[in-house]
């Protein structure tokens, strides 16, 4: 059974078996800021790494440089993104030291 995050998103069509981390389908509640990024590494059971890039204005050259964000994101197995998927992520409350983000949507190209 899926519950109800709060916010329009499309539901994941498999279901997760004991992740109570997972928004949709164990005890997870989400809020605060929404991010859109790009995941760049899975290497850890239901963990991954994504990147957001942003520009940023230099205005003594009249230009904008590229900085890039690394965030550590829970990735439930119902969602399970992999390399190179643009996702949305959403704040929750700490899971560990350095994730306070989850997965909620696997984004279209």
């Amino acid at each position: 059974m899926t519950r109800n995050i709060g916010i329009p998103v499309t539901a994941p069509a498999t279901s997760c078996t004991g992740d109570k981390n997972c928004p949709f389908h164990g005890e997870r509640v989400v809020r605060g800021r929404v991010l859109r990024g790009k995941i760049v590494s899975v290497k850890m059971k239901r963990n991954a790494i994504m990147e957001i890039e942003r520009r940023v204005p230099l205005m003594k050259y009249e230009r904008f440089e590229k900085r890039r964000t690394r965030l550590m994101v829970h990735n439930p197995e119902c969602i399970h993104a992999k390399e190179g998927d643009m996702v949305t992520v959403m704040e929750t409350r700490k899971i560990s030291k350095m994730k306070s983000f989850v997965i909620i949507e696997k984004q279209s190209e």
